[in-house]
């Protein structure tokens, strides 16, 4: 696989962002990946979302994986969501240097965050929501059905729903409603995970795959 290279991202109101940029020749697309809560230990070093960057690389992707601000070596303060949007953004900027298609993944936290920006992008290449919070009653509007569903309407980008069956935070049943309203939208639930998914980066890592594989047909 091709070795990650450090960079540095601005994300506006002179934040800038450590991040890992991996770039394969001539890729088809590129995959920007968001870490889970950063109050609760999140970082861009998180199982997951080395395991999404890990599957997205090894298809001929490029990948962009980064500290939200406040973590890390990323300078700026938690932002409770709504600044972290600005992360996103300025990780889509850099992508764009690099591909002309770009999706967005993220994990838990960085999946609310990934939904409010694809809300107000609907040239995102493609959304993946892995163990999205749906169940935490603390989802904003454009996080569920309306937003991220008039966004994503006749764009044709592939829309990835997953999560365990025993998510503490993501109720199988809130997130088959979810993926029912959004066109295109793959609901995939790994059997026997918990919202972290321990033992089960492998199944989890094959759905990512599969998405992916829509984001740059012919690849892996």
């Amino acid at each position: 696989m091709i070795p990650e290279q450090a960079v540095a991202l601005a994300a506006g109101d002179d934040v800038t962002l450590e991040a890992r940029l991996t770039l394969p020749p001539s890729p088809a697309a590129g995959v920007v990946v968001c870490h889970p809560h950063p109050l609760y230990g999140g970082d861009m070093d998180n199982p997951v979302v080395v395991r999404a960057v890990e599957v997205c690389a090894g298809l001929g992707l490029a990948t962009l994986r980064f500290n939200f601000r406040g973590v890390g070596g990323s300078t700026g303060a938690h932002g409770g969501g709504r600044a972290e949007e600005a992360d996103v953004e300025g990780a889509m900027a850099r992508m764009t240097q690099h591909v002309e298609r770009v999706a967005l993944a993220g994990y838990s936290f960085g999946a609310a965050v990934v939904a409010a920006v694809a809300a107000r992008h609907p040239e995102v290449a493609g959304v993946a929501l892995i163990a999205l919070p749906i169940g935490t009653g603390t989802m904003r509007p454009a996080l569920t059905e309306g937003g991220l569903l008039q966004a994503l309407r006749g764009s044709g980008a592939p829309v990835l729903l997953v999560a365990g069956d025993a998510d503490e935070y993501c109720p199988r049943a809130d997130l088959e409603r979810l993926g029912a309203t959004l066109p295109g939208a793959e609901v995939r639930i790994v059997e026997g995970a918990n919202h972290f998914f321990f033992g089960k980066l492998f199944p989890l890592g094959e759905a990512i795959a599969a998405w992916a594989r829509r984001l740059a047909p012919g690849t892996g």
